[in-house]
């Protein structure tokens, strides 16, 4: 039997892939932190599955109820939210399963980010003005990062900020240095779910917005001026001269 790992998305049921309704249908055990996930993600389970809320439980206890159900003979399938690339502790339950001799695999989801420059209608990378998305998060009572958010703004590229909410107004403050007052941020809390709620402003406002809001988690802070850029040049991949050139490269073939 195999456990899979499940990006379970950003919470709304209608963005999980079909593989992944799929895999939930056919486990006999199912995992999911509650926090995270809309109710209506469990309702492709199958009516006799246990599902098992991991929101209040460590790794190692996730990780044997992992194995016991693997002993059991059962399929498991362990929803993760967003994509299990990013944040999702996949590297530390695999490793645990790797000794315990557990066959597992990935199915990935479409990530929080992803969701979230959807709902704002923007691309994050916009000719001359920012391609590179960094996607980062902030440390306090988590695991130290070994990059620092100074280092990281002085590209100036989009920067993307997950389990950062509750500092956001220091982060504001940090980023300021490098990318104005002015630089245009959104703040987006449980990304496509009935209580979705979007908070736009600038880096010299949004910390008053995200506490009047109360967010305290499932948000994700998204911070650049590509969130707002109205006058720049299109992709070269689209200019006449390139489009010609291409047409003319394949009628010579």
């Amino acid at each position: 039997m195999t456990v899979h790992f499940i990006g379970a998305g950003p919470g709304a049921a209608d963005l999980l892939t079909v593989r992944a309704t799929r895999l939930i249908a056919a486990a006999q055990v199912v995992l999911y932190a509650g926090t995270y996930l809309d109710e209506e993600v469990l309702s492709y389970c199958a009516p006799g599955a246990t599902r098992i809320d991991t929101q209040h439980l460590n790794l190692d206890q996730i990780t044997a109820h992992l194995v016991d159900a693997h002993a059991r003979g059962q399929e498991v399938a362990r929803l993760c939210s967003g994509d299990p690339s990013i944040y999702s502790a996949v590297a530390e339950q695999g490793r645990r399963l790797d000794a315990a001799g557990v066959p597992w695999d990935v199915t990935p989801g479409v990530p929080a980010y992803a969701a979230a420059a959807a709902v704002l209608g923007r691309e994050l990378t916009v000719p001359e003005v920012a391609q590179t998305v960094i996607l980062t998060r902030a440390h306090a009572r988590s695991t130290a990062r070994p990059e620092s958010i100074g280092q990281l703004a002085k590209s100036r590229a989009t920067m993307v900020l997950h389990l950062a909410v509750t500092q956001t107004r220091s982060l504001a403050a940090e980023l300021t240095a490098e990318y104005g007052a002015d630089c245009p941020v959104a703040v987006l809390a449980n990304v496509s779910q009935p209580s979705q709620l979007v908070l736009r402003g600038t880096l010299a406002d949004i910390g008053d917005q995200v506490e009047a809001a109360g967010l305290r988690q499932a948000a994700v802070i998204i911070v650049g001026h590509a969130l707002a850029a109205r006058a720049f040049p299109d992709s070269h991949l689209y200019t006449p001269d390139r489009v010609r050139a291409s047409e003319g490269s394949s009628n010579d073939d």
